[in-house]
């Protein structure tokens, strides 16, 4: 298991490969398709974002409510392919790590290799237990769209298999080839 610590550096991302299983601690922030969307329009009037993406790592996910006593609610990734057409003009700006579910787009890998960034894939399936390793939560951008709003989350040791490494190899790929060759 290797442990990284947000934010990514390109030594960090480049001594991880796809398939390795990953425990990520720092500070990350979850943005799902209206975050996204409401990135690119700021970038394109020439606004800037409401966080600095440089370095830091996009989690796809929108939390539900915390219960009295906790941090977050049940928060697990999203599928992430939704998030392919804004991938690359983020990537371009410095965002270099981003948490999901499923595959990504040949659009996105290239842009994934071209910016020397990294994809990866947290459990579906797994929010209540997930949302265990989130220490502090708090909304920074967008509140008015509820569980949808960008957060800023502390987490630690937070399980991960890298999807798509800083070269372009994919998990889903490489893992698909080596059951249909047995």
């Amino acid at each position: 298991m290797i442990r990284i610590n947000t934010p990514l550096d390109d030594e960090m991302i480049c001594d991880i490969y796809a398939g390795d299983e990953v425990l990520v601690s720092g500070v990350v922030y979850t943005a799902r398709d209206k975050a996204h969307r409401r990135f690119i329009e700021a970038l394109k009037r020439g606004d800037e974002l409401p966080i600095d993406i440089r370095g830091q790592v996009l989690f796809y996910a929108g939390p539900a409510p915390a219960k009295p006593g906790e941090v977050i609610g049940s928060i697990g990734p999203t599928t992430s392919s939704r998030m392919d057409p804004f991938t690359p003009e983020l990537l371009s700006r410095g965002l270099k790590g981003m948490i999901g579910k499923g595959p990504r787009s040949e659009s996105a890998k290239r842009a994934i290799k071209e910016n020397k960034a990294i994809y990866l894939v947290a459990t579906g399936g797994a929010a209540a237990l997930l949302s265990k390793c989130v220490k502090r939560a708090r909304v920074v951008a967008y509140e008015d769209l509820g569980p949808e709003a960008v957060y800023e989350l502390e987490l630690k040791d937070f399980p991960v298999v890298v999807g798509v490494d800083c070269r372009g190899k994919d998990f889903y790929v490489e893992f698909s080839n080596r059951k249909s060759k047995k």
